[in-house]
């Protein structure tokens, strides 16, 4: 497997599978039937008189058509409330077409992406790295054949740089159980999803010294899987 345009992609042909990408409130729904956290928010064409959040807030543009959303001035960070007026009005002049996740900010910790891609000749393999803009720049990561263990969770911390802040640095301390109590859960999510989920893209995942939160996810679905009856919402 290898970086390719920001992301991470098979070296091999993927299989033939018809699939679809979900992001936004659907892919984060899907995290949280899994027992995974999330932000507290919302998804809408249109900014609402009352939003039942905490400002600080986060404004992103909700599209699977757009991969790099910082990149196309598509991501704005803590924002009150009459910024957030000011910036939901530019961002839809941008972006007509498009859905916007209105978050609330989390609180400050270390970033993290976490990834998992079937792959044609090992089956699922999950990928643990560095988080944020820098993913492609460091390339620190580190793949494990699903399902795993919390052993093999551990493992993959201390296989990375980030992983030294499970003991501490400077007066930074993370909560490095959270983050391999997410992994487990995300091993558990795609060996019981019975092939449903082809590929998973969970960047940034926020560790703090309380939590870990998956603030951004794209998710291939297996079309045929999702059209099968009951899978249905």
């Amino acid at each position: 497997m290898v970086f390719i345009g920001g992301g991470w992609k098979m070296s091999t042909d993927p299989s033939k599978e018809r699939s679809f990408t979900i992001v936004g409130n659907n892919a984060k729904n899907m995290l949280t039937r899994a027992g995974i956290s999330v932000p507290k928010g919302m998804e809408t064409k249109k900014l609402p008189a009352e939003l039942g959040l905490s400002f600080p807030v986060a404004l992103k543009v909700s599209d699977p058509r757009i991969l790099h959303k910082t990149d196309v001035g598509g991501v704005k960070l803590n924002l009150g409330k009459e910024e957030l007026k000011s910036e939901f009005s530019v961002m839809k002049k941008r972006f007509p077409d498009s859905s916007f996740l209105i978050e609330e900010m989390q609180q400050q910790g270390v970033e993290f992406i976490v990834g998992v891609l079937k792959d044609p000749s090992f089956g699922y393999v999950i990928m643990l790295g560095g988080g944020g803009i820098y993913t492609e720049l460091y390339h620190d990561v580190t793949f494990r054949k699903l399902p795993i263990s919390r052993v093999d969770a551990g493992e993959m911390l201390n296989d990375i740089r980030e992983g030294m802040l499970c003991d501490g640095f400077r007066g930074i301390r993370i909560n490095c159980e959270a983050l391999k109590e997410l992994l487990l859960s995300i091993s558990r999510m795609i060996i019981d999803g019975a092939d449903e989920i082809l590929s998973m893209d969970l960047n940034p995942v926020i560790v703090s010294k309380d939590d870990a939160v998956v603030v951004d996810a794209k998710i291939s679905i297996n079309a045929k899987k999702a059209d099968a009856p009951g899978k249905r919402e």
